[in-house]
């Protein structure tokens, strides 16, 4: 772990990192923790750059005391992860363009695709498709099941996991509101809870740490009133196609 004592401001340190290892950069932008909130003694510096050409990569390194996740990219690329983001209902790559500082933007590109992909984050995932909905809902159900079958400790605790996790990403899909894994589920969540005066993050934190406790009636109870939003639990008479082969 990197302490306090080894780190510079972030800002400049990433701007130094743009500067040195990629003098050919048409906008750079530092995002993530240490600039929307939440930055702990190991959080790291998510530094985007933007190139008119070249191969999209990701890399992980230390620099000036930080622990560094770059992300190259060209125009087209970022375009490209943000489509993808919004297929899973997740804007990652969008967020670390639009809720960053901005390191360089030598001609204003780097402007116009924060704009970009700041309209790609305030227009939201779009309506949940019927069929999505309902895997959705069958998965959970499926964890309940599995959640109020008990079994050994791991088992159980492996199972109360996803199942807050599967409650709080149905409620948001159905909502229409963007999903994240980890942090970020709760994050995103929180801010949902923000704008409708619900109390999901917490309730459902506080039905996890029950279930591991060996009470999981406080989670099945939060996720069945998130499954109530969308038509209930589903198991009985669930169908899905299958992949067609070439």
């Amino acid at each position: 772990m990197i302490g306090d004592e080894d780190r510079g401001d972030a800002v400049t340190a990433a701007r130094r990192l743009v500067e040195e290892r990629f003098p050919d950069a048409r906008a750079a932008f530092l995002g993530g923790s240490v600039v929307l909130g939440g930055a702990t003694a190991t959080s790291d510096l998510d530094v985007t750059v933007v190139r008119a050409e070249g191969a999209a990569y990701r890399e992980s390194l230390t620099y000036a005391g930080w622990p560094v996740e770059l992300f190259v990219h060209t125009p087209a690329s970022v375009r490209h992860y943000v489509g993808k983001d919004l297929e899973r209902r997740r804007p990652t790559m969008a967020r670390l363009v639009s809720a960053a500082v901005v390191l360089l933007d030598r001609d204003g590109s780097g402007a116009a695709l924060a704009a970009e992909c700041a309209a790609a984050v305030a227009a939201g995932p779009g309506p949940l498709a019927a069929a999505e909905r309902d895997a959705l809902r069958y998965g959970l159900t499926d964890l309940l099941d599995d959640l109020a079958g008990g079994g050994d400790p791991p088992a159980r605790t492996a199972v109360a996991v996803h199942t807050w996790q599967a409650a709080g990403e149905l409620l948001l899909a159905a909502e229409g509101r963007w999903s994240g894994t980890g942090k970020w589920l709760v994050r995103e969540l929180a801010a949902y809870d923000a704008e409708a005066g619900s109390a999901y993050a917490s309730r459902l934190d506080a039905g996890l740490r029950a279930a591991l406790d060996g009470d999981p009636g406080p989670l099945t109870q939060v996720a069945d009133e998130v499954l109530a939003r969308c038509g209930g639990r589903l198991w009985v008479g669930y169908r899905a196609g299958g992949e067609t082969a070439d």
